[in-house]
């Protein structure tokens, strides 16, 4: 049984360290979502506890998926946006434990960072992801519409460059 929740700032902190953990095992796992190795659990709870910060200040929306009772993913709404630009949302970190993939978890998580922007009056989303990768594959199958790849935009946390793809949705 999977469960998507959008957590409040109190409900994060108290899941600091299961979220924690899940994006180190993705760091752990190759995924490049800023992160270089060596990283530590100590480094994913000091970045998680600044996302606490950013849904306290309305900046941000945390969405985590239990699979039954236990955190096994999560992706983030950024709302804080320039003035001109009060309609959009950037997506950013889709995270699902390696254990629990193959599930559909990412694409729950997806589906309700469309109702919650929506909700939260964002009706146009971005977000990039490593071309080639399964979330550019994930991203294409739910409807998001590609802008471009750039070329060496980041690297793995082992060094490696990788190319970007650009993804965009309208909502509404």
């Amino acid at each position: 049984m999977v469960e998507i929740r959008n957590l409040t700032a109190a409900e994060a902190e108290q899941q600091i360290a299961a979220l924690a953990a899940v994006l180190v095992d993705c760091v752990a796992g190759g995924a490049s979502v800023s992160f270089m190795a060596p990283f530590s659990q100590a480094d994913a709870e000091a970045f998680f506890r600044t996302v606490v910060g950013e849904i306290g200040a309305g900046e941000r929306i945390l969405l985590a998926a239990f699979l039954n009772g236990v955190l096994v993913g999560t992706v983030q709404i950024r709302l804080a946006t320039p003035p001109n630009q009060p309609h959009r949302a950037d997506i950013a970190k889709l995270l699902v434990l390696g254990s629990a993939r193959g599930q559909g978890i990412g694409g729950l998580l997806m589906a309700h960072v469309e109702k919650e922007s929506l909700r939260a009056g964002k009706t146009l989303l971005v977000l990039d992801t490593v071309t080639g990768d399964p979330g550019e594959r994930l991203y294409a199958k739910l409807g998001w519409t590609k802008a471009g790849v750039i070329p060496r935009y980041a690297l793995y946390p082992d060094g490696r460059w990788c190319d970007t793809t650009i993804f965009w949705k309208r909502l509404a």
